[in-house]
């Protein structure tokens, strides 16, 4: 009975075929024809953020308010292709994207307090470490937030050669500078606290002294405050002066001129006491005189000194050094020359008809007497 039921409902729900009709265009009833079937075509709709369908689900699961909240979010979509992007993925990525920057902040700020505490390690390895592990820690805060967001990153294929492109030659100064300075700070050419001097496109001499390391340039600082960002590759590739590199001595030169008719003796002795009189000049090594050669109106002379703060500038000190010098000069007698120089005039007759009329119009000046 069962059999016959089911045998039953399977006719009455199948299409009927139809018979096929013979060659005078009538149907034949002995041939059956199966009826077509329509074809359905379905429109997959990719969802480039699929993680925000799990948290929708949580979410609607937990509260119906908040539910229905999620809901109206993801009604506001807008659809390019099979491609569907929705208020509420918008939101979820902010979400996100809000939380992975603050954990991975936080993180490397942890991260440079346990360094900065490791007394075994100079300034210099502290920074290369705490350079490191902050792009560990934004590397891997990245790929995190990515995971949780289900991101399909071949939704972007389509923009992917271009803006890769572009990415690329917009970056590549960026990552750069950014591995000549981990390179800088590895072999320890240069590093912060060090006193460079540098020319740049002008052909300016100047000098100053690092205070910080950066991701794209090296801040420097000279004597009068002024911060120069220079960028690390340059470092890389230009000729730099560091005065610091190996010792931190700098030898200063006082370039001093005295007369001929002066005792070059007591001249040096003089010299050397105002360069010892200055208290940031080293004793040891102690400072020299040197007699540099004769000029044209004096003997010139010069001091060497040495100091081992370069950063506290240099010419304050050769200032200091000349002042002093300048009272001892003048309390022995010590002549520092002007330049001097010898004219010879040639007489012939043009010039002795010049000085005959300059006499004669100087007797000719009488002053006028009034009656």
């Amino acid at each position: 009975m069962i059999a016959w039921l089911a045998a039953a409902a399977a006719q009455v729900s199948s299409p009927s075929p139809s018979p096929a009709p013979d060659a005078s265009g009538a149907a034949d009833p002995g041939v059956v024809v199966p009826t077509p079937t329509p074809t359905v075509t379905q429109v997959v709709v990719e969802a480039p953020v699929a993680g925000a369908d799990g948290i929708k689900d949580a979410v609607a699961a937990r509260s119906d308010a908040f539910g229905d909240i999620v809901n109206t979010m993801d009604s506001l979509a807008l659809q390019v292709g099979s491609t569907r992007v929705s208020l509420w993925d918008m939101f979820v990525v902010l979400v996100v994207l809000g939380v992975v920057v603050t954990f991975a902040w936080l993180a490397s700020k942890f991260a440079r307090r346990l360094i900065a505490r490791a007394t075994r390690l100079d300034l210099t390895q502290r920074l290369l470490f705490d350079k490191m592990i902050s792009l560990l820690i934004w590397g891997v805060a990245i790929l995190f937030g990515i995971d949780i967001l289900g991101i399909d990153l071949t939704a972007f294929a389509v923009f992917s050669g271009a803006f890769g492109l572009a990415i690329g030659f917009g970056l590549q100064k960026t990552f750069g500078n950014l591995i000549a300075g981990i390179i800088l700070l590895m072999d320890k050419s240069i590093k912060p606290g060090d006193v460079i001097a540098i020319t740049d496109q002008g052909g300016k001499y100047t000098f100053g002294q690092i205070r910080r390391i950066g991701i794209r340039a090296v801040s420097l600082t000279t004597r009068d405050q002024k911060e120069y960002l220079i960028p690390n590759e340059n470092l890389m590739i230009n000729q730099v002066e560091n005065w610091s590199y190996s010792s931190r001595n700098v030898r200063i030169q006082v370039p001093v001129g005295i007369s001929y008719k002066a005792d070059i003796v007591k001249a040096e002795e003089l010299m050397l006491e105002a360069a010892k009189s200055v208290k940031r000049v080293l004793e040891l090594p102690p400072p020299t005189v040197w007699l540099d050669g004769y000029g044209e109106s004096s003997v010139n002379f010069v001091i060497h000194c040495w100091i081992t703060d370069p950063e506290e500038g240099v010419g304050n000190v050769r200032s200091e050094v000349l002042k002093k010098l300048w009272h001892l000069f003048q309390e022995h007698g010590i002549e520092i020359p002007f330049p001097q120089r010898d004219i010879n005039l040639r007489g012939n007759e043009a010039f002795r008809e010049l000085l005959d009329a300059m006499r004669g119009k100087e007797g000719n000046t009488r002053p006028e007497v009034n009656d």
